[in-house]
């Protein structure tokens, strides 16, 4: 077994920083798209629609808008957390795990690789 050494745990911090810029990035990204993609509508309805005029006040119109928005942004972040772990992760795994079926059935496509 080999010991982890001071130098390895801070590259491994500064990957995890630049890994979380990045994927709030990508969160703030979708969610300034997703609010103007409801938004559009959601006011366009309240202004057209009578029972849109009638049932959705304010506090309603911006609930819809930002739980769209929020959930949108936590989606995209979430899956780009989880593409970031799982490419790091493979990249960074010993020699030993890096051969298994796994590894030669996505990359080579067939079984008879391994």
């Amino acid at each position: 077994m080999s010991t982890v050494t001071r130098a390895y745990l801070d590259q491994r911090l500064v990957a995890g920083k630049h890994c979380s810029k990045e994927d709030a990035m990508a969160g703030a990204k979708v969610a300034t798209v997703t609010t103007v993609a409801v938004a559009v509508p959601t006011l366009a309805s309240v202004r057209m629609l009578s029972w849109a005029r009638a049932h959705l006040i304010p506090n309603g119109q911006g609930l819809i808008i930002s739980t769209v928005t929020g959930m949108a942004y936590f989606i995209i972040a979430n899956k780009t957390i989880l593409s970031m772990a799982r490419k790091h992760s493979f990249e960074d795994a010993p020699d030993h795990l890096k051969n298994t079926l796994f590894h030669c059935l996505r990359y080579n496509g067939s079984i008879s690789s391994v």
